[in-house]
């Protein structure tokens, strides 16, 4: 079939075309960027926290004075440790998934020039690092010789563990073991590495840097006080949360039990991704109602050019076009209009991603999005248009040719 009369077509009705043209551009860049979107989500809400997180669980303390907190950490960890099924109760100011207490800018020179970025600090004491049940890649653990007291808000020559994704960002391609690194005037050197530890809020951040986490041993005190891991097997679990939580009323009745940040981590992992799920659910609802309200315009648009055009259609049976001619009319019309919408739609998805790049720090689109919508579009441009094609179709010579 020739394309030269199908054109001609189109251009006696320049507004409809353009006005369906335009309608599928712009379900091609949204389509393309709330995939986009929903993919970044998914993986986000799948990411691997690098911890135990269904034996683990937090108890968080407020309103207590910092001249009580030696004290307090004494009797709350004496406490939690007396209860059955307890396997482990340790000090950790950030906790994966909730309290968030060690976010800072390091350098990796004294003087502050070369900027290494802002990381996760998580500051534990002993037992913290193997209650997580991180995995050690390379280097070693932290030994107890390791647990030093604060100079201000942190410990001082520190021998830490650092994330592999950190490592490879701050030192690419060479050995991050005895590196060092400063937090202002605090230098800390590089003793083990962490397969995966994740920021305790990383929808926050972009890319790789949920995962710039450092453990950093420390003694328990006024600095590191009234934030609690506790381990338990995962049958268990719920159970000790329970008495660990009725257990403060009696050991720490000086203190305040945070309601909303004592969970389990799988109960904070679920309550932090709440809103990512509610996102993708909304913009599910938006590729469809979009793609609806693209089919039903071309529908509405071939069906009106099918009765407009019955006595045209009436003429090509009448000279010997088929029922097959006639549905290939339509169909490989359909196919120009969403072809030059599509075009069109692919430079609005880049300009659309661009501006969420800007103001939301989404990561570029990649170019595999456009091919797969270009496919979609074209698929339901077609489907659209076979009702009214087979309609045309089955109009008899002899009635189109009368009509007028």
């Amino acid at each position: 079939m020739q394309i030269q009369p199908i054109l001609a077509a189109l251009r006696r009705h320049r507004l409809a075309t353009l006005l369906i043209a335009l309608e599928i551009a712009l379900a091609c860049a949204v389509l393309c960027n709330a995939c986009f979107l929903i993919a970044n989500r998914i993986a986000l809400i799948h990411l691997d926290s690098g911890v135990d997180q269904s034996s683990l669980a937090t108890v968080q303390l407020t309103g207590y004075e910092d001249n009580q907190a030696n004290d307090l950490n004494a009797r709350v960890l004496a406490g939690f440790r007396g209860i059955a099924g307890m396997q482990s109760v340790s000090v950790l100011n950030s906790i994966p998934f909730g309290a968030r207490r060690g976010t800072a800018g390091m350098t990796l020179d004294q003087a502050g020039q070369k900027f290494g970025g802002v990381v996760e600090f998580y500051v534990g004491g002993p037992g913290s690092l193997e209650a997580l049940g991180v995995k050690l890649v390379a280097g070693r653990g932290p030994q107890m010789d390791d647990f030093q007291a604060f100079t201000g808000l942190m410990p001082n020559n520190a021998s830490v563990q650092i994330t592999r994704t950190l490592a490879n960002h701050l030192w690419p391609g060479a050995d991050p073991l005895g590196k060092t690194f400063w937090l202002g005037d605090l230098q800390y050197r590089v003793v083990g590495v962490i397969d995966h530890l994740v920021r305790p809020d990383p929808g926050r951040w972009p890319g790789d840097s949920k995962d710039w986490s450092i453990f950093v041993p420390a003694q328990t005190g006024v600095f590191l006080s009234g934030s609690y891991l506790l381990r338990a097997d995962p049958k268990d679990l719920p159970r000790v949360l329970r008495e660990a939580r009725d257990l403060v009323r009696k050991v720490a009745p000086d203190a305040v039990l945070d309601q909303d940040g004592s969970k389990t981590l799988d109960d904070l992992r679920t309550e932090g991704f709440q809103k990512d799920r509610a996102m993708i659910g909304m913009l599910v609802g938006v590729i469809v109602s979009l793609l609806l309200a693209t089919a039903l315009g071309i529908v509405g648009l071939a069906s009106f050019w099918v009765q407009q055009r019955r006595r045209q259609i009436g003429i090509r049976r009448a000279i010997g076009a088929t029922r097959r001619d006639i549905l290939h009319y339509f169909q490989i019309e359909n196919f120009l209009i969403v072809s030059g919408g599509i075009a069109l739609g692919m430079l609005l998805a880049y300009a659309l991603n661009l501006l969420l790049m800007q103001h939301y720090e989404l990561p570029r689109l990649p170019l595999y999005y456009l091919p797969i919508a270009a496919l979609v579009l074209w698929g339901l441009g077609q489907l659209a248009v076979l009702g009214p094609a087979l309609r045309a179709a089955a109009v008899p010579p002899v009635v189109a040719t009368r009509s007028v």
